[in-house]
């Protein structure tokens, strides 16, 4: 069923880029009111960003789905604890990876209202983590997760000590 897994994830992802997006190019339109833009040398700056972003949220995608037979949104939860690929360095890849596609996004198309919007994503996403997914995790899945915590850093990547391993919180089950 890990194939039905990663068509979900691809569902689910697909739609929650498609919003922001939207919501990106919907906050456009107060660019000309704030009468700033970035300037044209951080276009490739911000191709360059949208596409780590995008590849590193895809991978966590692919993460999420194939080990933790799962998927990305929390109705569909991966039904294993995941601390590899991505997760070994830090704990909130995916909204890394977003948050890294949508501050690109806006420096390519030169944009404050999106660039604003990044900083919003990242402030709801900070919230969200501390206020409902933290709290979530411990409840299913323990000392995995809170050892887990206590080895990665939750928004910046680090090389956890030892080498590019966690102490060994493995995929356990719900």
């Amino acid at each position: 069923m890990r194939l039905f897994a990663v068509i979900r994830s691809a569902i689910y992802m697909t739609a929650f880029v498609s919003l922001w997006a939207w919501l990106a190019l919907t906050l456009r339109r107060f660019d000309p009111r704030l009468g700033v833009a970035t300037p044209d040398w951080c276009r490739p700056i911000g191709l360059g960003l949208m596409v780590l972003g995008a590849a590193l949220g895809l991978l966590c995608g692919l993460v999420f789905s194939t080990r933790g037979r799962g998927t990305p949104a929390p109705f569909d939860p991966p039904r294993e604890f995941v601390a590899s690929g991505p997760y070994r360095y830090v704990r909130n890849p995916m909204y890394v990876g977003g948050l890294t596609l949508l501050l690109g996004f806006g420096l390519y198309l030169q944009s404050l209202s999106i660039i604003v919007l990044a900083i919003g994503f990242a402030l709801l996403a900070h919230l969200f983590v501390i206020l409902v997914e933290e709290p979530g995790l411990e409840h299913r899945f323990g000392d995995s997760y809170r050892c887990y915590k206590q080895s990665v850093h939750r928004w910046l990547p680090v090389l956890p000590p030892g080498g590019a391993g966690v102490p060994s919180p493995r995929s356990h089950p719900t």
